[in-house]
C-alpha cells in the first residue's frame, strides 16, 4: 500500500515505523504537522490508501479523517486518554500499560479500536521506556492494524464496547510542573526518581538550584552517599549528586528556565550547566575495575564472565562529548589490558551511540574549536577498536545508533543489534561529510553502491533491514530488558570456539595487509580535512542546522527526503536462521557469508 505518516516531529518511533513499513514492502511518504500545515491539500496531493500518524500532538482536522481512514498510534492501553499518558503511568507506578492504535474522529484518543497491544513498564526513564517497550508494542500495534486494514473485512471496536475495569484509565489533563515538583525534605528517593523518570527527557522537573531555575533531567540512585536533603554532595562523570530524605539521587543533566524573549534553552551534562555556580565538591569518580562492585550509578562500567570482557556505557541521548570519548577511550584501553579474547562494546538497553555531542559544542565558547576536539576524540576511540588485534570485538548495538555512532559499532569485529533499534548511518542532514573512518568501513560492510545510497537517502534503517544490507552480522531478537542477557551467552559461545583463536590471529595479518596497501591513517586525514574546512567556515550549513537541531526549532516545511519512498532496497526478508537462538553459531548472519 501507499502510506502517509503524518508526524508532529521525526522523532524515534516515526522513524522505526518508516523503516519497517518498509520493510514490510509499502510504499511510505512522511508529512510534518506543522503550524499552518494545510492539511487537506497535503493529503490529497500524497492521495495515500491509509494514514497512520505514530506522534501526533494536534488534532487530524476532520476533512481529512472523513476522506481517508487515519490510524493514531496513542501510547496507553484502551480507555487512556490524554497528552501525558507515559507520564501518569510512570508517575503513579503502573507496571502493566499498553499501545493503542485507534481511529482518528472528532474527540482525541477516542476512535474505535485497530489494535492494542500490552507491555509492561520497567523502573527506567521515560524516554528510555519510549523507546524500548513502548515502541516494540507501536509496532507490532502499527502492524496488526495496517493488516487488518489491508485485509478489507476487520471491523474496529468501539472503546466502549472494548471496555477495561482498570479506573485508572480514564481522560486525564497535561501532567504539569505543580504534581511533578520535588520536594526534597519529604520524598523519599524512590518517590524523586520516579518523578524524574516520568519527566524525561522533556519536559524535566523544573526546580531551584544554586539560586537559579532548572530542568532536572535523568536520575539515578546513589547508595552511600548521604546529606541534608537538597544538598550537593559530589560530582561524578559531570553529573551532580544531590541528597533526598532517606538518600541520594545522580542527576546527569540540566537545562535552564528560559527567559521570555530569549531562544529556548537546552539540556548540558550539569557540571557543565552550573559552570562557576558549582561550589567546590568532591569528583567521586569510580575506577574502572573496583575489587567490590559498586551498586551506584556512573555512565562507563566493565565486568569479566569467564574469558569475555563486557564494556558498557550509557551516555545521555547517546550524545559522546570530547571528554566522554576520552573517558571511553581510557577505558577500552584498559579493558584491552585484561586477559580475555572477546571483548564487547555497548550499552546493556537503549542507545548506543549518537555520535559528537552537538549541545556541548553548541555550549563552547569556540563551537568550531570544540567541533574539531570533540570529532578527533571519537576518531581515536574508532581507531583504538579497528586496530584491536588481540581479540575480538563485538559491538552490542542495544538500542538506535546515528551518525559517527554507527561507524562506532562497524569498527568492531562483528555487530549484534536488537530488533527494535533504528541506525541511521549518514551525516548530510546536519551538513557533514563524516568521519570516524566511515570511508573505510561503511563500504567494506554494505558495498560502495549501497555506502553512497545510504549516506544520500538519508533514512533510518531497520535491523532487519540493516541486516540483509549487511551493515549488522545479527540481530538479537529480544526485548530491551533481555538483550544484555542473550548478548551474554552469545559472547560466551563466542569465546568457546576453536575457530575464535585463528580469527583473532588473522586479524593482525590483515591489518598489516591493509596498512600496507590504504593506511588506515590516509582515511582519517582525507575525512577530516573536509570536516575542517566545515568546522572553520562560519557561513556552513552545519553551524545554523546544529543551532537549530540543539533549540529544537521546528522546520519550515517538511524535508525533501521524508518524500515517497519506495520499498526499502535490502533484499528479501530474513528467515528464521538470521535471528539469535536459529543460526549454527560461527555460521554468519549476513548474505552471502
Amino acid at each position: 500500500m501507499h502510506i502517509l505518516l503524518v508526524a508532529s516531529a521525526f522523532n524515534s518511533l516515526t522513524q522505526r515505523v518508516h523503516a519497517e513499513l518498509r520493510d514490510h514492502g509499502h510504499t511510505v511518504a512522511v508529512e510534518l504537522a506543522l503550524p499552518g500545515s494545510p492539511w487537506p491539500e497535503t493529503v490529497r496531493r500524497h492521495a495515500p490508501q491509509l494514514v497512520v500518524a505514530p506522534m501526533l500532538k494536534t488534532a487530524i482536522p476532520e476533512d481529512v479523517w472523513t476522506a481517508h481512514t487515519c490510524l493514531v498510534v496513542h501510547p496507553g492501553p484502551v480507555g487512556d486518554r490524554g497528552p501525558s499518558s507515559l507520564d501518569w503511568a510512570i508517575h503513579e507506578g503502573v507496571d502493566q500499560w499498553g499501545v493503542t492504535v485507534l481511529q482518528a474522529d472528532g474527540e482525541m484518543d477516542a476512535g474505535d479500536v485497530w489494535a492494542c497491544v500490552p507491555c509492561r513498564i520497567p523502573p527506567v526513564p521515560k524516554s528510555e521506556l519510549y523507546r524500548g517497550e513502548i515502541a516494540d508494542a507501536a509496532l507490532e500495534a502499527v502492524l496488526l492494524a495496517v493488516e487488518r486494514f489491508a485485509g478489507g473485512t476487520y471491523v474496529p471496536r468501539e472503546q466502549d464496547a472494548a471496555g477495561t475495569a482498570d479506573a485508572r484509565l480514564r481522560p486525564r489533563p497535561y501532567l504539569d510542573q505543580s504534581v511533578r515538583r520535588i520536594d526534597w525534605a519529604e520524598d523519599s528517593t524512590q518517590d524523586v526518581l520516579r518523578k524524574l523518570r516520568a519527566a524525561d527527557s522533556q519536559p524535566g522537573v523544573l526546580d531551584v538550584l544554586l539560586g537559579g531555575e532548572w530542568y532536572l533531567h535523568g536520575g539515578h540512585p546513589e547508595s552511600v552517599l548521604r546529606g541534608r536533603p537538597g544538598e550537593l554532595l559530589a560530582t561524578r562523570a559531570g553529573a551532580v549528586c544531590r541528597a533526598t530524605r532517606d538518600g541520594a539521587v545522580w542527576i546527569p543533566e540540566l537545562r535552564p528556565r528560559r527567559v521570555p524573549g530569549q531562544p529556548p534553552t537546552y539540556k548540558l551534562p550539569a557540571v557543565r550547566a552550573l559552570g562557576d555556580r558549582l561550589p567546590p565538591l568532591p569528583d567521586h569518580a569510580l575506577p574502572l575495575l573496583p575489587e567490590v562492585r559498586h551498586r551506584t550509578w556512573t555512565d562507563i562500567r566493565y565486568r569479566e564472565d569467564g574469558n569475555v570482557g563486557f564494556l558498557s556505557f550509557s551516555f545521555p541521548g547517546g550524545a559522546m562529548s570530547t571528554e566522554q570519548c576520552r573517558r571511553l577511550l581510557d577505558a577500552y584501553r584498559e579493558a584491552c589490558e585484561r586477559p580475555t579474547s572477546v571483548l564487547v562494546l555497548g550499552g546493556e538497553r537503549d542507545f548506543f551511540s549518537n555520535g559528537i555531542h552537538l549541545g556541548v559544542i553548541e555550549a563552547a565558547d569556540d563551537p568550531a574549536a570544540e567541533s574539531w576536539a570533540n570529532i578527533n576524540a571519537i576518531d581515536d576511540l574508532v581507531e583504538a577498536v579497528l586496530t584491536t588485534t588481540d581479540r575480538l570485538v563485538v559491538a552490542a548495538v542495544a538500542g538506535n545508533a546515528a551518525a559517527g555512532g554507527v561507524m562506532l559499532a562497524l569498527a568492531a569485529d562483528e555487530v549484534w543489534c536488537r530488533a527494535g533499534a533504528v541506525l541511521n548511518p549518514h551525516y548530510r542532514l546536519m551538513g557533514l561529510y563524516g568521519s570516524e573512518y566511515w570511508t573505510h568501513t561503511l563500504p567494506r560492510k554494505v558495498g560502495a553502491a549501497t555506502a553512497e545510497r545510504l549516506m544520500s537517502e538519508a533514512l533510518p534503517v531497520s535491523s532487519a533491514g540493516a541486516l540483509r544490507l549487511g551493515l549488522v552480522d545479527r540481530v538479537v531478537d529480544c526485548g530491551p530488558d533481555a538483550f544484555a542477557r542473550e548478548v551474554g551467552g552469545l559472547a560466551a559461545r563466542l569465546a568457546s570456539l576453536s575457530a575464535t583463536a585463528s580469527r583473532i590471529t588473522a586479524k593482525k595479518t590483515e591489518l598489516d595487509r591493509l596498512e600496507s596497501v590504504t593506511p588506515l591513517a590516509g582515511f582519517r586525514e582525507q575525512e577530516l580535512a573536509r570536516m575542517r574546512r566545515t568546522f572553520d567556515d562560519p557561513d556552513a550549513p552545519y553551524h545554523s542546522l546544529r543551532r537549530s537541531f540543539v533549540h529544537k526549532e521546528r522546520p519550515t516545511c517538511t524535508p525533501p527526503h521524508l518524500g515517497p519512498v519506495q520499498v526499502a532496497q535490502t533484499g528479501p526478508t530474513p528467515s528464521a536462521a538470521d535471528v539469535t537462538g536459529m543460526a549454527p553459531f560461527g555460521v554468519s548472519s549476513r548474505p552471502n557469508g
